[in-house]
């Protein structure tokens, strides 16, 4: 592997209330298993410049991108390539707007977790969608969005190989990451970048282009790309 291997969506003590990851053991998980980047994305905030020049200067052999994960109006969005919160971004529009001005990336997050349960619909008052990729690819939200993240660990296999086939369906690149919030799953599912980052710009001129591949299997030594012939137990080819 010559590239970088980049958990895409992960969250720590240093800005998540939620985490209990603490940023040494996330960087300790990381060379152990062979992950070799990270793209951390705290809720709502960015790692500060002295934080992520901190992280940096302890832990050269790892590729840091201080990434975010927005709440928004539809749904989580994770970011690359904005240096702070700025307000109005809950909005989803003026979050694109906001990112196109920065040469910035959008991934929409778990895009269908829970969409299985139809209590999550009746609750709401809602009727269950349609649950095929033509039918969710027409969802808002992929108007907005630069790309979507298919392999998600707070995931279920289903929801993830759904989210393959819209992304898939739409022609917009696929993601991985862990979503993890303390040591377990640091790099269950992970990104493979076809060539080693140096920068954040880099990681954006790789995540434009599309050259990325959602992946999984890190942790046990088996890396693969995860694609349509994973079909999970239960759905039809």
């Amino acid at each position: 592997m010559t590239g970088t291997i980049v958990d895409m969506h992960i969250h720590t003590t240093n800005g998540a209330s939620d985490s209990q990851l603490r940023p040494e053991e996330m960087a300790a998980i990381a060379r152990r298993i062979g992950l070799t980047g990270v793209n951390v994305t705290e809720h709502d905030r960015v790692w500060d410049r002295y934080t992520v020049e901190a992280f940096r200067r302890e832990h050269p052999y790892l590729f840091l991108s201080p990434g975010m994960e927005v709440s928004t109006d539809m749904g989580h969005i994770v970011v690359v390539g904005l240096t702070e919160y700025i307000g109005g971004i809950r909005r989803c529009a003026e979050l694109r707007r906001v990112v196109d001005s920065v040469g910035g990336f959008m991934i929409v997050a778990h895009p269908f977790r829970h969409f299985f349960d139809p209590v999550t619909f009746t609750r709401r008052g809602e009727q269950p969608p349609e649950l095929t990729p033509e039918n969710l690819a027409r969802m808002p939200v992929f108007e907005y969005v630069h790309g979507i993240e298919v392999l998600n660990g707070a995931n279920t296999m289903r929801e993830n190989y759904l989210a393959l086939q819209v992304a898939k369906l739409l022609g917009k690149p696929g993601t991985g990451g862990s979503d993890a919030h303390s040591t377990s799953g640091v790099g269950y599912y992970c990104t493979i970048f076809e060539k080693p980052l140096r920068s954040v710009e880099e990681m954006l001129e790789e995540l434009h282009a599309g050259r990325v591949r959602p992946a999984m299997g890190l942790p046990e030594g088996r890396l693969r790309e995860f694609t349509l012939d994973d079909v999970p137990e239960g759905v039809a080819r």
